[in-house]
């Protein structure tokens, strides 16, 4: 059975298979509740259990890690890591499924053992400054973790809610097929409900994509835009969904506001939050741009129910909708917003609106002079 090490030992393994041209996936797990332990039990209990997870890894990794795979945890932390040094079963080093699934059934046999939850994540180490800043570099694998449970959730939301636009326009077109009586009225009410819900099937898709896919493109800092143009260009677009649900949309605008961010970016974070308003508003959404050096701002301001102070942080995380809002929803929107807003150097953020519903705050950096439209 390996024996579990200091990380300081795992950091000189790591740095000795660096020399030779590998690259270490790091393997890193923890345990949230040691701290709550200690805060609400007192040391010795959460030393007690801070042994019996030792035990647990060290017994679930041995079945899964080989000979030469080093195995770390220093005393006192919630923290433990695994070097996968020895090269795959296939040839070459390690790869990203090999890393992924030896985490997957270390974890689950770790909670399993001790019926506590673990948080893990997987990072390639490939220099020496990655091993010299172990700490930072032992976040960054809970992080990518984090994020990849999010893409998993967001499949799954997105899996799930895709189900019944399929349904419904499977079910109308085979009306269509099977019903030779049908009146003129009704066949184009049956067509238009499809089409709508074919629409509503584009966007969840698209959602779905922008949002996996945001993160791995190219970011532009060269990009610019006025965002006045794509204020303008986002009402013309939101008109027929505030028109149906009578929701009337105000902007005050000045004549120029150039920002750096890209000009259909812009308008895909615009429109969100716009549609949000429309939305979740009762009858109006206003729209303000104003300069606030170093950045352009565009408060979104609607009178609907709004969003929680306690909800303030997390709305914008995949996923998460507010407890007021009533209308179905994948969650996709606002963490869209937040990608496109952050990427771009800027910030978005959510408060009490003087309407009475939500404001939203957007800003990007700004640009030193109007971009050629």
């Amino acid at each position: 059975m390996p024996q579990v090490v200091d990380f300081d030992q795992l950091a000189r393994a790591v740095a000795d298979c660096l020399d030779r041209g590998a690259r270490v996936p790091l393997l890193v797990l923890r345990l949230p509740e040691l701290v709550d332990v200690a805060w609400h039990r007192g040391k010795r209990a959460a030393l007690s259990l801070e042994r019996a997870t030792v035990v647990a890894f060290r017994n679930a990794a041995s079945a899964i890690v080989r000979e030469s795979d080093v195995l770390a945890h220093r005393d006192g932390s919630d923290r433990f890591a695994i070097a996968m040094l020895a090269p795959s079963r296939t040839g070459g080093g390690p790869v990203a499924v090999d890393a992924r699934t030896a985490l997957e059934r270390i974890s689950a046999a770790m909670s399993l053992s001790t019926g506590r939850k673990m948080e893990t994540g997987w990072w390639p180490v490939e220099s020496r400054a990655e091993i010299d800043a172990l700490s930072h570099t032992l976040d960054a694998a809970l992080e990518r973790g984090n994020r990849e449970r999010e893409r998993h959730a967001l499949l799954a939301t997105v899996g799930h809610e895709l189900r019944t636009p399929l349904t419904s326009i499977r079910g109308y077109i085979e009306t269509l097929l099977d019903g030779d009586e049908l009146d003129p009225l009704t066949t184009r009410r049956f067509l238009e409900t499809a089409r709508r819900e074919a629409l509503r099937l584009g966007r969840l898709v698209e959602g779905m994509l922008e949002f996996s896919m945001l993160d791995l493109s190219e970011c532009r800092r060269d990009a610019s835009c006025d965002v006045v143009e794509q204020i303008r260009a986002t009402i013309d677009a939101a008109l027929p969904l505030a028109r149906e649900r009578r929701v009337t949309i105000r902007a005050r605008l000045p004549h120029h506001a150039p920002a750096r961010v890209d000009g259909d970016a812009c308008v895909h974070a615009l429109l969100n939050l716009v549609e949000n308003g429309v939305k979740h508003g009762r009858d109006a959404v206003e729209i303000e741009c104003v300069r606030e050096a170093p950045f352009i701002c565009v408060c979104v301001d609607d009178n609907g129910p709004g969003v929680g102070a306690c909800e303030r942080e997390t709305i914008f995380n995949m996923g998460v909708r507010g407890h007021a809002v009533r209308r179905p929803g994948s969650g996709i929107g606002l963490a869209v917003v937040k990608a496109i807003a952050e990427r771009s150097g800027g910030d978005v953020r959510v408060d009490a609106s003087p309407l009475g519903g939500a404001r939203f705050l957007l800003r990007f950096p700004e640009a030193s002079s109007p971009p050629a439209s």
